[in-house]
């Protein structure tokens, strides 16, 4: 949770003139309670202002889980009661453009703001208090020449961004996406990276949960971003490395097979496909711990049918789908989270990634490339239309 100074400021000098021009349309238009109402305005309006302050200067890096889910929550509350009020600003002011040609206010609109505003809070707390724990299965079938026959009709589970940090020690979501997955019997099971958000403490009480996954071709995982430690504020490098030891040991005693740019070959009758698990690979600001052509024992071109795990999409744009020596069939990845908001196919991860969920494919569609939208939060604590998505491939020939 990254948030920069001078982002915040200006955001808390729109939200006191936001308040400022609420509590001047309530004074101005209110015929009963006015006095009331507008000094509402206003004391909620200050309360909010010093709510922010409070969560921004809290530490992020250093601070306690509780703490951090704190600030999360407050954050949250923030905008959900701000983004109305801008929403209510932004129509009322459109509807008062008519009183500079001496006409009257346009009172259709200022209701509309109303409205839309009423409507965005409550899909914002609907996304909060609900709609983050809809597991949403998508079934998608992937129909390839080149795969082995034997591999014909295989069935891949892939969850992604769990972020158990976010849930603290209440297991009941994990429990039932843990029972999801297993009903659909699939033949592997893959997740693709951000276990936590900032150490590998907050795994710890969802590991009995997340051994329960099963798959008779075993349960395989990666790293993404948040899951080497990167935003924890250490007390040393020797700490940080026995935190990543955690997560290694951690992650071998819930029975997942953690690829580190490495590749396990599955076998189905006398044919075989290589399973190849990339460390994160991403773009700015996000570092970078993943090789790819150390990854796999052979030539990435060869005629191999390669399933590749990489956290972060941007690492297909850039490396797979552009070139051809990459002879990768079908690339899974996660991390954006659809930025936790879409309505209608639409989301406004698609400003920041050009792959943000769901199925792409370079132009000759050799290379296909799957966006996982994730299960977990990070930032505000609200899947808003995004629900937590599983989903269930079955590979045919």
């Amino acid at each position: 949770m990254r948030l920069p100074l001078v982002l915040i400021v200006p955001v808390l000098i729109i939200g006191l003139l936001v308040d400022w021009y609420i509590a001047t349309v309530v004074y101005q238009r209110c015929t009963h309670g006015r006095r009331f109402w507008g000094k509402f305005a206003r004391i909620t309006g200050w309360i909010g202002f010093i709510a922010l302050l409070a969560a921004i200067c809290s530490p992020k890096r250093s601070g306690d889980d509780e703490e951090l889910q704190f600030i999360m929550w407050v954050l949250f509350a923030y905008f959900s009661v701000y983004l109305p009020k801008y929403i209510f600003c932004l129509f009322d002011l459109i509807a008062k453009i008519p009183q500079l040609l001496h006409r009257k206010r346009i009172k259709a609109l200022s209701i509309g703001g109303i409205a839309l505003a009423c409507v965005t809070f409550c899909a914002m707390w609907w996304g909060a208090l609900i709609n983050r724990y809809r597991i949403d299965t998508n079934h998608v079938e992937i129909s390839d020449s080149r795969l082995p026959a034997s591999f014909d009709g295989l069935t891949i589970a892939q969850i992604s961004d769990l972020h158990t940090g976010t849930y603290g020690t209440d297991t009941s979501f994990v429990s039932k996406l843990v029972e999801t997955i297993n009903g659909l019997h699939p033949d592997i099971v893959v997740f693709t990276g951000d276990i936590v958000n900032r150490h590998t403490s907050e795994l710890e009480p969802f590991t009995a949960t997340l051994s329960r996954l099963r798959a008779p071709m075993g349960v395989y995982s990666i790293l993404g971003n948040h899951d080497y430690g990167d935003y924890y504020n250490w007390p040393s490098e020797a700490a940080k490395a026995e935190n990543m030891e955690l997560m290694y040991r951690l992650q071998a005693g819930m029975g997942w097979r953690l690829l580190r740019n490495e590749t396990e070959w599955l076998h189905r009758g006398n044919d075989s496909i290589a399973l190849i698990g990339v460390e994160n690979v991403g773009d700015p600001p996000f570092r970078i711990y993943g090789d790819l052509s150390a990854s796999y024992p052979g030539n990435l071109a060869d005629s191999e049918y390669k399933i590749l795990l990489s956290h972060n999409p941007a690492h297909w744009v850039t490396d797979i789908s552009t070139n051809p020596e990459n002879n990768i069939a079908l690339t899974l990845s996660g991390h954006t989270h659809a930025m936790q908001i879409s309505a209608f196919g639409l989301s406004p991860a698609a400003f920041r990634y050009p792959t943000w969920g769901g199925m792409y494919a370079d132009t000759d569609s050799l290379r296909r490339l799957y966006v996982n939208i994730g299960t977990g939060e990070v930032g505000i604590p609200a899947r808003i239309g995004a629900t937590p998505e599983i989903t269930l491939f079955t590979l045919r020939k």
